[in-house]
């Protein structure tokens, strides 16, 4: 893995992605802590937060959840009233979230459809594992109604706890295999705006470690 930085702004990213065949291999399996109903009590909790950063700006409708991983955040959002679809890559997945009685696609968010437009939108560390960020965030502009939410967590590498790692060279997330960038909060606030979103609330993530967590409305 090596890791290139823009001259311009700063971005950091990796140096190439991978093939259709190397994305199946990689998708192939599914990290425990992934596993749609793992630690499904305590997860409860985590998603719980989240969601009441978003009641204030939406409290109903369809809640979209790209790369939902264990949908804890999608049964947590179900008993707060909306209708919950997920999205996510790993065909073992979405087949286990059906079970569960939640609509799920195997399929890419840039070439989804809704039968109505999305209230609520949620990446939860999912635009760092994008080879586009920006293709990512145009197609939840486009499937989000007017005013509606998008959602977004993922790692900080503007924090001070991230550069605390770096300086004791215990930052686990230059090895982060299925990562394509680290973003600080200047650069995906830019990124926001430039894809049509208001960021309108920042907050520590309590999913995984030196995460963000950030509510942007749609302009």
């Amino acid at each position: 893995m090596h890791w290139s930085q823009c001259a311009a702004c700063q971005h950091v990213f990796r140096s190439g992605y991978y093939t259709e065949a190397a994305l199946n291999i990689v998708f192939r399996g599914t990290n425990e802590s992934q596993v749609v109903g793992y630690d499904l009590e305590r997860q409860r909790y985590v998603s719980a937060q989240m969601i009441e950063k978003v009641l204030p700006y939406q409290t109903g409708g369809t809640w979209l959840d790209v790369g939902f991983g264990n949908a804890s955040l999608l049964f947590t959002a179900h008993e707060y009233g909306f209708e919950p679809v997920g999205l996510d890559l790993r065909p073992q997945s979405v087949e286990e979230l059906r079970r569960w009685g939640v609509a799920a696609h195997c399929q890419d968010v840039k070439g989804f459809e809704l039968s109505r437009p999305a209230s609520v939108i949620s990446m939860a560390d999912v635009l760092e594992h994008m080879p586009y960020p920006k293709v990512g965030l145009h197609a939840a502009h486009r499937l989000l109604q007017p005013g509606g939410v998008l959602l977004i967590s993922m790692p900080n590498s503007g924090s001070m706890v991230w550069k605390a790692l770096d300086a004791g060279n215990a930052n686990p997330y230059w090895g982060e295999i299925e990562h394509y960038h680290n973003f600080d909060r200047d650069r995906l606030y830019a990124l926001l705006a430039e894809c049509g979103f208001k960021p309108v609330r920042y907050g520590i993530s309590q999913r995984y470690r030196v995460c963000m967590e950030v509510i942007a409305v749609k302009a």
